[in-house]
């Protein structure tokens, strides 16, 4: 069936994808131009959490396409301080929208969102869980940069454990046949669900290091570097532990190729030294220039504005809700820990695995007794 919403990287095929880069190439020719392809549409952004490239990037696109946008920046200043819950104001905005692009602290959150709206929604990040818009513009960008996706080396650095933008890219590189670093300190490295997830639906094995120095980072394509997210730890303690772990300067491109490429989602902290702005390799602010034109394009192909085909990526496993009583997710951050109208679903697979239906978190089986 075509995609009706973006909420994972999953949601769109490799074929799908490089249709859209050819649709955000023909728009990045002139993004000053506004175009009349979306000129009855409504987009609304619903943003629970702060916002600077998402949220205008998305807002800048469809104005480009020449249609209008609406926005909830603030949820202080929303009914959502009211105690209003995210069903019901997806339910309400819904019904003022051709599109709904939500970013939420909650895991699942856009999955729920999805279940209650009858418009597209996309995922603008879901706690730490993913970022699927923002691996569109990291791919699109080490294409235009390096040419090419498929045998390309890519080092992930920083906060691998929280990062969603993280945990949407890699599912998108091995896909490409990308080969992946992960550079991380201790505590904060590629959670091992996705290790596992890599290496079964991939059959990807991640490389991990501890640092730059233990890192062959001679050999890296390109350098994505992200921040250690104080509003993913549970306690202020644990973030002083690591925070200011670890920073990209000039001594560590020392360590690169001339042609390594430096990435990064932002906003930056001190991990990414200010000196480096300057350098050629530096191509954060292109990447993030890119935005636009990705979501443009993917704006117009789920309107059906421009006919790109929107198909998911194949997947020869199939989830089906179990039937049970009672289940409580197990991650603290899932969105039906907040939703108390919505019945968390537990989802089953054939060889016995189990997840939660919203935040993907899996659920352990217990074994029968001997």
């Amino acid at each position: 069936m075509p995609v009706r919403d973006l909420i994972s990287i999953r949601n769109l095929s490799n074929d799908s994808i490089t249709a859209l880069f050819a649709l955000a190439s023909e728009f990045a020719a002139d993004t000053r131009k506004r175009l009349p392809l979306a000129h009855d549409a409504v987009l609304s952004t619903l943003f629970f959490e702060p916002s600077t490239r998402t949220r205008m990037s998305f807002e800048a696109a469809m104005l480009r396409l020449g249609g209008q946008v609406i926005s909830m920046a603030d949820p202080g200043a929303s009914s959502v301080a009211k105690g209003e819950t995210l069903a019901d104001t997806v339910r309400i905005v819904d019904s003022y929208t051709d599109l709904i692009v939500l970013r939420h602290p909650c895991e699942g959150a856009a999955q729920l969102a999805a279940d209650f709206a009858d418009v597209p929604v996309i995922n603008a990040g879901d706690g730490a869980r993913e970022h699927p818009t923002q691996t569109l513009l990291d791919l699109y960008t080490i294409f235009q940069e390096k040419g090419r996706l498929a045998g390309v080396t890519v080092a992930l650095c920083g906060d691998l454990k929280h990062g969603r933008t993280v945990h949407s890219l890699v599912q998108g590189l091995a896909r490409f046949g990308a080969q992946i670093l992960c550079i991380a300190p201790e505590g904060l490295e590629l959670p091992p669900a996705f290790q596992q997830m890599l290496a079964a639906r991939y059959g990807v094995t991640v490389a991990q290091y501890d640092s730059f120095a233990s890192a062959p980072l001679e050999s890296c394509d390109a350098l994505y570097v992200t921040r250690i997210q104080k509003e993913r730890f549970a306690t202020p303690e644990a973030f002083e532990c690591v925070r200011s772990s670890y920073q990209v300067s000039r001594d560590t491109l020392a360590l690169v190729r001339p042609d390594t490429i430096v990435l990064h989602p932002l906003p930056r902290v001190d991990e990414l030294d200010y000196a480096l702005d300057g350098d050629p390799r530096a191509a954060y602010f292109r990447q993030a220039a890119y935005g636009v034109p990705v979501r443009m394009a993917l704006i117009a192909a789920l309107l059906g504005l421009r006919d790109i085909p929107l198909t998911p990526e194949f997947l020869a496993e199939s989830w089906q809700p179990l039937d049970t009583d009672v289940f409580a997710c197990a991650n603290a951050r899932c969105i039906t820990h907040r939703e108390l109208c919505v019945q968390p679903t537990l989802l089953a697979r054939e060889d016995g695995a189990r997840r939660c239906a919203h935040c993907e978190a899996p659920v352990e089986v217990a074994c029968p007794a001997s």
